[in-house]
């Protein structure tokens, strides 16, 4: 039985995993805790540590998902803007990795974590389906644009590097209004009581009138926001994953209509559906950017998307 192996690492965590190519399982998986504000040779050695608690993979090319900015073309830190990783600005992570992981790690795929998610998801869609937009929705907004599986990043109509938190909506980043932080933000201005965002969901659900305003207005401003790319990349079905689409109820209708009411051809063409897969798909994702890398013959040129560095 063949086995990738991959890291996944967030913000607050860092997964390694074991995933089976042929039918795309999970076999092994260990989670860990980690401090995005450690310094860069402890986030390592923890990176590393986790590596070690699965067993070994038929191959020594692991797939890392991790995210931006990061320049995944050479396995270097960048999170210029971010708080989270400062440590590993300008790091070579993939060196540090190889050092770390000697005979059991000898390159590294790295794809960016949103993209690892939508082409984990991708595996779940309907075999018909040759484009598709993912959406993330939590602590921000991620995207991927994937056309036949595999994300693009530069495209007519489509975003810088496919990433819809670039975009705005009435002169402010789309990040103040659908989000985490923009979400309990608009909810304490409005009440003065501080909940966090499944907490307003619920009310939203028992019947608070301000609850369920400020997710239609906050989900009606994603959808028309990403009307104009979603019809310049004509996909098929946009799938929306994070902690937010949990409260599905409360996501569904309000980001449709925006989409529709700001485009109606796309809002008429695609469907708008819940991630089937959450938990695994960055993992799946990751396991699937190392393999499409194995069998190419160069890396893609995209900057926000699956590359490798060497042995």
């Amino acid at each position: 039985m063949s086995a990738q192996p991959l890291l996944e690492i967030g913000g607050t965590h860092v997964t390694a995993a074991l995933v089976d190519p042929a039918n795309w399982t999970v076999l092994e998986e260990a989670r860990f805790g980690i401090d995005a504000a450690a310094s860069a040779d402890r986030l390592l050695d923890d990176f590393a540590a986790a590596a070690r608690t699965v067993g070994a993979g038929t191959t020594l090319r692991w797939g890392i998902a991790i995210p931006g900015p990061f320049d995944y073309a050479h396995g270097v830190g960048d999170f210029t803007g971010v708080d989270k990783f400062g440590a590993l600005k300008g790091v070579d992570i993939a060196d540090g990795l190889r050092r770390r992981l000697e005979g059991v790690a000898a390159e590294f795929v790295f794809v960016n974590d949103a993209d690892a998610f939508a082409m984990g998801e991708w595996v779940t869609l309907d075999s018909h389906v040759q484009r598709a937009v993912f959406l993330t929705l939590g602590t921000g907004v991620g995207s991927s644009f994937l056309s036949t599986g595999t994300p693009v990043a530069d495209a007519p109509g489509l975003p810088p590097g496919g990433s819809v938190h670039l975009l705005h909506w009435q002169g402010r980043p789309i990040e103040e209004t659908v989000s985490r932080r923009a979400i309990t933000r608009a909810y304490t201005e409005r009440t003065g009581r501080v909940l966090d965002v499944h907490e307003i969901a619920g009310e939203a659900k028992r019947g608070d009138g301000v609850a369920r305003t400020i997710f239609y207005r906050s989900l009606y401003a994603l959808g028309a926001c990403i009307a104009p790319a979603v019809e310049a990349f004509d996909p098929q079905v946009v799938v929306v994953g994070g902690s937010i689409a949990n409260s599905w109820d409360l996501v569904h209708g309000p980001l449709l209509e925006g989409l529709t009411e700001a485009s109606p051809t796309a809002g008429a063409r695609v469907r708008v559906r819940r991630a089937r897969s959450t938990d695994v798909a960055p993992l799946i994702g990751t396991a699937r950017a190392a393999g499409l890398l194995k069998q190419a013959t160069a890396p893609r040129q995209n900057p926000d998307g699956v590359r490798s560095t060497g042995q």
